[in-house]
């Protein structure tokens, strides 16, 4: 049960790093920068293949269990499983503008800005809740069998990302992380 909690705490973390990354290169773009579109795309579709294939089901399993013990919690939690429709539906539009602006379709600048805001938004007010209103009750109802449950939601699957061996498809994105991470740490000047 905590392992599971802490996973996804640990989880929710990452996703915060990468929503960053992504956030400054909308930035740069909305400001007629030239963002790394390959990169976005890296970190939209590793959110999607990551994200929505299996971090977000065995939420929803969870969400389902705690909406069944405590009925407070139905109205929050129907809104975080819609979010999880949104959030997968903005991040499939946000792959196909990608995709058409790396191919050179023609791709209104405002239509990518807009897409990518509004999956922003809604992953960052995501898990915003989840931790602060759903995460510690399900620590305090949710039982042995109901994470036991909770886990078999979705197929165990290593992070091709942030696991032990990531994948050499998000390797783009692991130097991105890898230069954030050195960028948050350098030292402040006086």
């Amino acid at each position: 049960m905590t392992s599971q909690i802490a996973q996804w705490h640990a989880e929710h973390a990452n996703f915060s790093v990468l929503l960053g990354i992504l956030e400054e290169q909308v930035a740069s773009f909305h400001d007629g920068g030239n963002p790394d579109y390959h990169l976005m795309l890296d970190i939209v579709s590793y959110l999607r293949e990551f994200g929505d294939c299996f971090h977000h089901p065995r939420e929803d399993a969870a969400f389902t269990l705690l909406a069944a013990r405590d009925p407070q919690m139905r109205l929050p939690i129907n809104r975080l499983l819609q979010e999880h429709r949104v959030i997968a539906v903005a991040g499939e539009e946000l792959v196909a503008h990608l995709n058409g602006v790396i191919s050179d379709a023609y791709v209104l600048r405002a239509t990518v800005e807009a897409t990518a805001a509004l999956y922003l938004a809604y992953y960052r007010h995501h898990i915003a809740t989840e931790e602060r209103q759903v995460l510690p009750r399900a620590r305090l109802l949710l039982n042995e069998q109901d994470w036991d449950v909770v886990a078999r939601a979705a197929p165990a699957c290593p992070d091709p990302l942030f696991g032990n061996s990531p994948s050499g498809t998000y390797l783009r994105l692991s130097r991105a992380i890898s230069a954030q991470k050195h960028k948050g740490s350098a030292p402040c000047e006086s």
